[in-house]
């Protein structure tokens, strides 16, 4: 590959990295207005028509308005360059927003599952809910539909884990709307009892959903590798760089949504200094250029010969 190739794909990788930062930007701000107003509309409603149903969907509603402040936050910092504290950037932001955002999805579920657990103790406290409650959360699912499907395609354009979490957080909202619906029509038809059964629903459709993301988010934290597929294509890259004869003890580690990679590669073993720290370089600009690479460390072995550095001691 020519050298202005690989500045070409260089430029690419940037512009794909401020892309995604305006992408997650404008989507972010998108469902800050939608579940600004879905919150008000539930949370009001809900209270008029005395449904615990509507009133626990516009709460999750408040948490997914909460949730996009911490995106919103996570990626103006974590697009902070390089510094002295932190030399491979700031991009584990984006994992600890995942990380809260799970803890705020827990947090709301426990909180739902409570409260629904004291009005099934005293079924007798249950009242009607008024036809409104309905018609709120009919069309709080087709607002909540529509958001999820617009930020995941956002989300999986710019290939962002966590706006593919927010999105998903989105979708959860979507699917509780549904379960409020069904318990306020229960509700109508003369079963009160089914009102809160919803709440508690969603109170355990948003528990679940926070424990998920939380403890994806905390392996990710914990240095976990790059999938399968990922790994395989940077280790193709690698071996068909010229001059590369061998690729061995290939490590990645998450980095918020992108990779550091540590490679050992093998080259000729009569190759100077110099030519095996150009085929180094060359590897590293292709790797950086066509995957979603930060960094890439390389160690040069000699082609053929044991890996005198990962021998045991004596």
């Amino acid at each position: 590959m020519q050298l202005t190739e690989l500045d070409q794909e260089d430029d690419d990788a940037q512009h794909n990295a401020g892309e995604r930062a305006r992408a997650a930007s404008r989507s972010t701000w998108v469902s800050v207005i939608v579940n600004l107003l879905l919150t008000v509309a539930q949370i009001s409603a809900g209270l008029f028509a005395k449904s615990q149903g509507l009133v626990a969907d516009g709460i999750h509603s408040l948490s997914d308005l909460i949730a996009d402040f911490v995106v919103l936050f996570a990626n103006h910092h974590s697009q902070k360059e390089a510094d002295d504290d932190h030399p491979y950037g700031h991009h584990r932001f984006e994992t600890a927003a995942s990380l809260a955002l799970g803890g705020l999805l827990l947090a709301v579920g426990i909180g739902m599952l409570w409260s629904a657990f004291k009005k099934l103790e005293a079924p007798e406290t249950v009242m009607t809910v008024h036809v409104l409650a309905l018609w709120i959360a009919g069309g709080a699912l087709a607002i909540k539909e529509a958001l999820f499907r617009y930020m995941l395609a956002v989300a999986k354009r710019v290939k962002s884990s966590m706006l593919v979490a927010n999105a998903w957080h989105a979708r959860s909202d979507a699917a509780s709307s549904l379960v409020v619906g069904l318990g306020i029509i229960g509700n109508l038809a003369g079963y009160p009892i089914l009102d809160p059964i919803a709440a508690l629903i969603v109170g355990f459709m948003v528990s679940k959903m926070g424990w998920e993301f939380g403890w994806d988010a905390l392996h990710d934290l914990m240095d976990r590798s790059a999938d399968d597929q990922e790994v395989c294509a940077i280790r193709q890259t690698i071996s068909q760089t010229p001059g590369v004869l061998g690729v061995h003890d290939l490590r990645t580690r998450k980095m918020g949504d992108l990779i550091v990679v540590d490679a050992h590669i093998e080259v000729e073993a009569t190759l100077s200094v110099e030519a095996g720290h150009d085929i180094a370089v060359d590897v590293r600009q292709r790797v950086i250029a066509r995957h979603r690479v930060l960094n890439l460390l390389t160690h040069v072995d000699p082609a053929q010969r044991p890996d005198r550095d990962h021998l045991a001691p004596g």
